[in-house]
């Protein structure tokens, strides 16, 4: 009978330590894997951090080739009809728009809408001034009733997409 107690004797401090040793490996493999963790965080952000400035700023440069007034300034000559004109217009709007859509993936959705918002007003502004000129007329005519219309709102289309790329980038990166 002396057995057991002898046997237990050995076996609850052999437990113990084994218990311990359990918890010291756990305890290194679970600091190994969070420094893992922060390695790859960091190698990613390294990586990734350059892809979204660079969106950032293809939003910014799409914002402001879309601005109707270097819109107008890059096309201008382009169409001699009104209508010829709105629809060169539309179509590089489009085309831009095209170009960047892909940027969306490094931007928030909040931005990304804001942008697809100042794209609209540039739009809705230009039919609206288009539906305002005769479709004969000379581009000039359309040309300066654009001008008009964003003269009148006192404020870009874009403005809004560009400070809500601006403030997400300075938020973000600075």
């Amino acid at each position: 009978m002396d057995f057991i107690p002898d046997l237990l004797k050995l076996l609850i401090p052999a437990g113990l330590v084994l218990y311990g040793m359990y918890l010291t490996v756990k305890l290194m493999l679970e600091r190994e894997a969070d420094k893992q963790r922060v390695d790859l965080k960091n190698r990613y952000a390294s990586e990734v951090t350059p892809l979204r400035l660079q969106a950032y700023e293809r939003m910014a440069l799409f914002l402001e080739r879309i601005t109707p007034a270097n819109l107008l300034l890059r096309l201008n000559g382009q169409a001699p009809l009104a209508l010829d004109f709105q629809q060169l217009l539309l179509q590089e709007i489009r085309e831009e728009y095209n170009h960047n859509v892909s940027q969306q993936i490094y931007m928030s959705q909040a931005v990304w809408e804001s942008v697809q918002n100042a794209m609209n007003e540039v739009v809705l502004l230009i039919n609206e001034a288009a539906g305002e000129t005769a479709p004969d007329a000379p581009a000039l005519d359309l040309s300066k009733k654009i001008f008009d219309k964003v003269i009148q709102k006192n404020v870009q289309p874009t403005a809004s997409g560009l400070k809500a790329v601006k403030d997400e980038v300075q938020g973000i990166f600075l």
